[in-house]
């Protein structure tokens, strides 16, 4: 490589031009990060480890086995070759295990409702969205806690819409002001679905629920063939209760939504020290086990239907009997599972993100930025939980939710990582200023052309001197997250249904949320 000859900076010229283009927004393929970034880097296992780990949940399923199938899915299982013993448990022979795998769908994409955000999971993408189901609101003005609705609902799919570093919307709220379980569930669809265009998940109380939910979902989609052909709702399906029992009614919901075309996430949620081993390894054990006998049923059910291998063991704090979701295991579990994932080679979900903190604050910031950067840098293709979640899933914050954009937004840098090329180690670069140039940076063609594609700037983090700060009145982080909710919300939905669809909608079902 030759050293450029020495020349002025070049910062006559074209000044306005280039600003211009700066302030233009750059094309999705070129900025600084943009969903689907390939992680992986971070591996908190050995290769030996994860073989152990492998084989130790394959020993689980063949000698321990899962209690409490529904007789459906026992007949379903013991027909590919699981045993069933007197014991009432299902084993899972390694043989039959190691072919569902082969079987197993491992180009999964979730789907949009207006095809601009769909989610490729292949390989180690990552991808950060909501989840959680909190039974309670975060008030930040008032620091108190107040039931969840179907407004405060809805309020945060039409949040998340415009925040480009969520990806997806799976519910991070209970709507506690509908008492009927069926209502609940088919307004948790309509609530979100009319705030966002991006993939939606959400979860049945009772297989017969399954049934009106589709029909609703062909209504939106403008037809079942429509639906089939990019199912943009997928269900959170806790088919499992740890330790290794199969949750009875969630099965035959799983079952009812395989039929229907809808994409399921395999979710077991054991919580380590009480439902799953104390140690890290342990409970991934144990996850990993129980979504391997899921991934066997629902390919014995459907081969190749999209399944999300939905590793979230969660810790706990042996002091209190209390889960955490902020702690330094949380971030390990979720970076664990997602090495599992990768070794499976299947499209996999974890929890991060979350906040034992009761208020986005400082304890939040530190314990929403760990897991979410090891999350990302491992791998974890769905990083679920990963906004807006406080004390320990009990509480959802609107304000966290867009305070979040800003903190997932520099997680996602890191998992961008470094690129190392002739062009980014800038010799020719270094040689123009330092030979006869102005002695800086600050002014080149290089670094005004790539400030936005290799830097990632907050929306609402203060990066002014103190100075600067006073003089624009001291502004207070969580008043101005506020004030960009408030603003949000003052605008229409672009993702609100046309008003002939909604009529129909709420003509067929009872819907809560005011038209």
């Amino acid at each position: 490589m030759t050293l450029a000859s020495p020349v002025s900076a070049g910062r006559s010229g074209g000044r306005a031009a280039r600003r211009a283009a700066r302030a233009a927004p750059l094309a999705n393929d070129l900025r600084a990060i943009q969903p689907g970034l390939q992680g992986g880097v971070l591996n908190v296992m050995s290769e030996a480890d994860v073989l152990r780990i492998h084989h130790t949940a394959l020993d689980a399923l063949e000698t321990i086995g899962l209690a409490d199938a529904p007789a459906s899915g026992i007949a379903l299982l013991t027909s590919v070759g699981c045993t069933l013993g007197a014991d009432g448990r299902l084993r899972f022979p390694r043989a039959l295990v190691e072919d569902m795998l082969a079987k197993a769908n491992r180009a999964v994409t979730l789907f949009s409702r207006d095809g601009k955000t769909d989610l490729d999971l292949q390989g180690p993408r990552v991808h950060y969205g909501t989840a959680g189901a909190a039974v309670h609101m975060v008030d930040v003005a008032g620091r108190h806690y107040r039931d969840s609705t179907v407004q405060d609902l809805h309020d945060a799919a039409r949040i998340c819409d415009v925040l480009d570093n969520l990806h997806f919307v799976q519910r991070p709220m209970v709507c506690r002001d509908i008492a009927d379980n069926m209502e609940m569930d088919l307004n948790t669809i309509y609530a979100c679905c009319a705030g966002t265009h991006k993939h939606v998940g959400t979860s049945f109380t009772d297989p017969a629920y399954v049934a009106p939910a589709i029909e609703m979902l062909h209504m939106i989609a403008g037809g079942e063939d429509n639906w089939r052909a990019r199912p943009f709702v997928s269900n959170s399906n806790c088919f499992v209760v740890p330790p290794m029992k199969f949750a009875t009614e969630a099965c035959l919901v799983m079952e009812e939504c395989i039929r229907a075309g809808m994409p399921v996430l395999l979710l077991s949620a054991g919580m380590a020290g009480a439902t799953a081993p104390s140690t890290v390894a342990g409970a991934i054990v144990q996850a990993v086990a129980e979504c391997l006998a899921g991934l066997v049923y629902v390919n014995a059910l459907k081969p190749g239907h999209p399944a999300i291998f939905g590793t979230w063991p969660f810790g706990l704090d042996l002091r209190t009997g209390a889960m955490t979701g902020g702690s330094g295991e949380q971030a390990l579990l979720s970076a664990g599972c997602a090495q599992m994932h990768r070794f499976y080679d299947l499209p996999g979900g974890a929890a991060a993100g979350i906040a034992d903190s009761k208020l986005p604050d400082m304890q939040a910031g530190w314990e929403q930025m760990c897991s979410n950067v090891m999350a990302g840098l491992s791998g974890l293709n769905m990083v679920y939980e990963a906004a807006g979640m406080h004390a320990s899933l009990l509480g959802f914050c609107h304000e966290s939710l867009v305070l979040s954009d800003d903190l997932i937004g520099q997680a996602l840098r890191c998992v961008r990582g470094i690129e190392v090329t002739e062009e980014t180690m800038a010799l020719d670069q270094i040689a123009e200023v330092c030979l006869g140039g102005p002695g800086h940076y600050l002014g080149t063609n290089q670094t005004l052309s790539r400030m936005q594609r290799d830097y990632v700037y907050p929306t609402l983090g203060d990066r002014t001197s103190p100075k600067e700060w006073v003089e624009k009145g001291k502004p207070d982080l969580l008043a101005k997250a506020t004030a960009r909710k408030e603003l949000i919300l003052s605008q229409r939905s672009s993702a609100r249904f046309t008003p002939e669809l909604d009529a129909e909608l709420r003509q067929k079902f009872n819907i809560h949320l005011p038209a």
